[in-house]
């Protein structure tokens, strides 16, 4: 088992009672994954907010955005163990959480570029929009490659590593927003750069592997 199996195993433990109760109530999938995306708009909201109202340097809505992104992340796990434990699960409904994961980032990735644009952090900004890119083009290949028949899970940085990276990243900001031996900013954009970073050569890693698959399939059906 790897460690994010392992994650993803101690965290059903740990909201395996706040699943039983959501069901009990009637909450269903759809709801849950609706409601993550709103978050992740709210946290984008508060952003351009902060960007358009704050003072300069003042990254305590920063530190907010990253909670509520936290926040919202859990969602993203309970739709799915809600729609496997209380026998929900529909095509549809695969189809709906895979499509408003994508506008949550779009959202998140936006709130965070304009904040680093409005502040001064052009270079930061464009940062954040490659990290955007990558998180894109990770889906989008593993999509592709669904739709081939091909699995592909591969590669280091798949969406709760974002997730969780953006989300600490942004909180973190808040929370130690009174350093003065740096700019407190670069807690935010040394994890927005592994981000940039390590996405995009997921994305060809997937590429690679899925190369791989169907050269081996070739060769197979020439034999």
């Amino acid at each position: 088992m790897n460690y994010r199996d392992y994650l993803q195993q101690l965290i059903y433990k740990i909201i395996g009672p706040v699943i039983k109760g959501m069901i009990k109530i009637g909450i269903t999938p759809n709801f849950i994954t609706t409601a993550g995306f709103l978050l992740n708009a709210v946290a984008a909201g508060i952003l351009v907010y902060a960007s358009i109202y704050a003072e300069h340097g003042d990254f305590a809505y920063l530190g907010w955005a990253g909670g509520i992104i936290l926040f919202a992340g859990l969602f993203d796990m309970m739709d799915g163990r809600v729609a496997r434990v209380g026998n929900m699960s529909s095509t549809f409904g695969a189809l709906y959480d895979s499509v408003l994961d994508r506008y949550s980032e779009l959202v998140t990735f936006f709130g965070l570029c304009y904040y680093l644009l409005m502040e001064g952090y052009f270079f930061y900004s464009v940062i954040a929009f490659i990290a955007l890119i990558g998180s894109l083009m990770v889906s989008y290949v593993r999509a592709r490659a669904e739709g081939l028949g091909i699995e592909c899970k591969v590669g280091v940085m798949q969406r709760p590593e974002r997730v969780v990276l953006t989300a600490l990243g942004a909180l973190c900001t808040g929370i130690f927003a009174h350093v003065t031996a740096f700019d407190p900013i670069l807690i935010l954009v040394v994890p927005l750069t592994l981000i940039a970073v390590l996405a995009n050569m997921t994305a060809f890693v997937r590429i690679n592997h899925c190369r791989k698959v169907l050269l081996i399939t070739a060769q197979k059906k020439d034999n």
